[in-house]
């Protein structure tokens, strides 16, 4: 008898596999190109790289630290993103438990009144529990026991599940690495912003008292008949002009010292700075290895890269859903319709034991859809891990020609703010002796004061070169 069973279990599994084992629709192909230029368009093959140093070695303002350090422990987004890994743990858990066989445990109790002239009722008044005893009336029912569950991983289906979530949990890692090093680029970029900020502000108000002598010294020549009521209008409209100059430069430094307050965690207060130290800035002396360092410094090449890496399980997981699943159901317990027999053995024990195998025939469409649907999910991620790849090798060029065409302005430009503050020496000295016109005073001036702003911009755009290199490089996250 036994080995009949087993020879129709047989059976029935081999007619299940030839009539699933068709084949599965024709999958898209596309193979994934990773390959990166030798060398940047520097030409260098030196591997030293400057996304190997920590940011706390990158960055030497004491200030700056302190934001960052902050920053890192309090950053609303950055939590988020912790959150976020610590979902993508818990989906491990899930794939891990849906592995294991489910063990429950229950209990019931109830009471059940059947027809006297019924099939039922007849033969319960007809059924002696112990002589002379009938079956008692209603009939109560009590239960205890205990059942599982088993899905046997026949083709690998919920341990592929398990290893796409674990896969999906190392990119979220990478996701939040590549947060961090956005928002310290962030804070250093905005931080440098406030000291430029602070600069412009100092330069105008020197500016302002220049021009306030100036002023008084036009209007004293206007009593000696020297000059006419249009040159103290003209020289007054300047010192107004550049004293607006100055409440919108206040409005930006209070705008950015939020920013950097918003990115610390905190609400708006001063933000803790030595404005005097932007003008000893030095950029610092970059280092860009090569390009195929990108693939293991940049945190969203790695993500991208485990997120292609998951798509490619899913496809298997979806693919066993073709196949024939087999489910293994058990129970063991008491069943009596009296409390005092429900321990009673064997007359009260009730076990069960159950395979259920099931396989899809017919209407298989949402299975091939599914199918399909991660085979787009998998190209997709090809692309979008090709896409990072470029991206990255993208920013690191452009910010190294960057950095060089800022070096060549700031040479310009400091030369030039040198020629234009003596040009307004000599143009004032040439005002005072009757020999120059007073607009080319006021013109002197003004082009003096733009040269000055021109060059505090092109030094935080270099300081900006050198903390956004050290972001496209992939550093600062380890």
């Amino acid at each position: 008898m036994l080995k009949r069973i087993i020879y129709t279990c047989l059976g029935a599994v081999a007619i299940t596999l030839a009539v699933t084992s068709c084949k599965t629709p024709e999958l898209l192909q596309k193979d994934v190109n990773n390959a990166v230029p030798e060398s940047f368009a520097n030409s260098s093959q030196d591997t030293t790289n400057t996304a190997s140093l920590i940011w706390q070695d990158y960055f030497n303002d004491p200030y700056l630290k302190a934001l960052i350090d902050t920053a890192l422990s309090n950053n609303q987004e950055l939590n988020i993103t912790l959150q976020e890994i610590q979902i993508a743990q818990n989906e491990i858990r899930v794939r891990k438990g849906e592995i294991l066989p489910s063990v429950g445990i229950g209990a019931a109790a109830g009471v059940d009144k059947v027809g006297r002239y019924t099939s039922q009722g007849a033969n319960d008044a007809n059924t002696e529990i112990k002589p002379g005893k009938e079956m008692p009336e209603p009939l109560q029912d009590y239960m205890l026991g205990a059942y599982a569950t088993w899905e046997v991983d026949i083709w690998h289906k919920l341990r592929n599940a398990k290893k796409s979530a674990m896969t999906r949990y190392l990119g979220s890692v990478e996701g939040k690495n590549f947060m961090v090093t956005n928002l310290i680029a962030e804070i250093a970029n905005s931080y440098y912003e406030l000291l430029a900020l602070d600069n412009e502000l100092a330069i105008v108000k020197q500016n302002i008292e220049i021009q306030n002598n100036a002023f008084e010294i036009v209007k004293y020549q206007k009593t000696a008949a020297r000059v006419t009521e249009l040159a103290v209008r003209r020289f007054e409209a300047q010192v107004l002009n550049t004293k607006s100059l100055q409440y919108g430069i206040q409005q930006d430094i209070m705008e950015v010292e939020n920013r950097i307050n918003f990115l610390v965690g905190r609400f708006p207060q001063k933000v803790e700075r030595n404005p005097n130290a932007f003008g000893d800035l030095i950029p610092k002396a970059v280092q860009a290895g090569i390009p195929s360092q990108l693939l293991a410094n940049r945190p969203d090449i790695r993500q991208a890269e485990l997120e292609l890496a998951a798509s490619k399980i899913d496809i298997q997981v979806a693919k066993a859903d073709f196949y024939p699943s087999l489910e293994i159901r058990a129970g063991l317990g008491f069943n009596a319709f009296n409390p005092s027999y429900i321990f009673t053995s064997p007359q009260s024990l009730i076990y069960s034991l159950a395979g259920e195998l099931v396989a899809p025939l017919i209407n298989r469409n949402a299975i091939k859809a599914r199918y399909l649907t991660a085979n787009a999910k998998q190209i997709q991620a090809i692309y979008n891990y090709e896409q990072t790849i470029l991206n990255a090798y993208v920013e690191v060029a452009n910010q190294l020609s960057n950095i060089s065409n800022l070096e060549q302005t700031y040479d310009l430009k400091s030369k030039e703010v040198q020629a234009l503050t003596q040009s307004v020496e000599i143009s004032n000295e040439l005002f005072n002796s009757a020999r120059a016109d007073y607009m080319e005073v006021l013109l002197t001036q003004r082009d003096a004061l733009e040269s000055k702003f021109e060059l505090i911009e092109t030094k935080m755009k270099q300081m900006h070169a050198t903390v956004d290199i050290y972001q496209a490089l992939g550093g600062g996250w380890k």
